[in-house]
């Protein structure tokens, strides 16, 4: 009996080492056979999607728009102001130089406005003094820068006589009242018949004509409208 499990037991040790050896061991995996890509199906002609090439048109230019003008400002008319034609009771601003009409005549003067002289005078020439009716009359043109009004007859008021600074022999004047018209104003006054064509202005307005309807400003000059 001992004999037999003495050549039992090597056995049995041999089996259990293959028991551990096998059971430690993990099996292998199967071996993977490569995939073989297969070749696509040509589609024919007709179904073959052909890309369309995207050609890139220019752009178009824009018109060009010309710039607007810039519009330069006007400028604004002067301030001009107005001058003051009266005084506040009414009397007439006149200045050193004013424009005179003679309705009789149908003309405007230059005349000069003078303080310093008591009555006035107008440049007469071609003066031919005659009568009518028992009175002396005077007809006569006035004369300025070489221009002669159209004749005028009217009656002699009174007779001066002047004389000359240069001179001691004195001269016979007819002095006549003529309507004259300066700005607004219509009034009658006194013309004594003096040739003024060596002088500047045809017409002179002394005191007797404003001293009582006019204020002189010797600043200014014609503050009162020209008769149209």
């Amino acid at each position: 009996m001992k004999k037999t499990w003495k050549a039992l037991i090597p056995f049995l040790l041999s089996g259990g080492l293959m028991a551990c050896s096998t059971t430690g061991e993990q099996p292998a995996e199967p071996e993977k056979k490569p995939q073989v890509e297969q070749p696509k199906e040509e589609l024919p002609n007709s179904e073959v999607e052909t890309p369309k090439e995207e050609v890139e048109q220019p752009a178009k230019p824009e018109p060009e728009v010309a710039p607007e003008p810039k519009s330069e400002p006007k400028p604004e008319p002067p301030v001009v102001k107005e001058k003051l034609k009266k005084t506040p009771d009414g009397k007439l601003l006149l200045g050193s130089e004013e424009w005179v009409y003679v309705p009789g005549l149908e003309q405007s003067f230059k005349t000069r406005i003078d303080t310093g002289a008591t009555t006035s005078s107008v440049s007469a020439v071609d003066v031919v003094s005659f009568e009518r009716d028992g009175k002396d009359w005077v007809k006569f043109k006035v004369e300025h820068e070489g221009i002669k009004s159209k004749e005028i007859a009217l009656p002699v008021k009174r007779w001066v006589k002047v004389r000359q600074s240069t001179s001691e022999d004195s001269q016979q004047r007819a002095v006549v009242e003529a309507w004259i018209q300066l700005g607004d104003l219509k009034e009658k006054t006194d013309f004594t018949l003096t040739d003024r064509t060596h002088l500047t202005f045809p017409l002179l307005l002394g005191r007797s004509f404003f001293k009582d309807v006019a204020i002189v400003d010797v600043g200014q000059k014609y503050i009162q409208d020209k008769h149209k």
